[in-house]
C-alpha cells in the first residue's frame, strides 16, 4: 500500500523502516520455526528489498581492494 503513494526519496525511508522491522522479525521467525523457514523468509524479504540490497552490494564492491593480474613473464 505504501509503495503506491508518491514519495520524494523513492521510498527509501520506507525501505529503512522495513529493514529495521524485518531483522528482529526474521530472528523471531527463525527461532520459532527453524533455520529452513528462516532462510525462506530471508529470501522473501530480500526479494522485496532488492534495490537496497543491490546498492549495498555495489557500495561494498567499491570498497574492496581490486585484485590485479600477476605480471606476465
Amino acid at each position: 500500500m505504501l509503495a503506491m503513494l508518491p514519495s520524494r526519496d523513492n521510498h527509501w525511508r520506507r525501505a529503512y523502516a522495513l529493514i529495521a522491522i524485518g531483522v528482529p522479525l526474521l530472528g523471531w521467525v527463525t527461532y520459532e520455526n527453524g533455520p529452513l523457514v528462516g532462510l525462506i523468509c530471508l529470501a522473501a524479504g530480500a526479494s522485496m528489498l532488492r534495490w537496497p540490497l543491490r546498492y549495498l552490494a555495489r557500495h561494498v564492491s567499491r570498497r574492496l581492494p581490486r585484485k590485479t593480474a600477476p605480471p606476465a613473464e
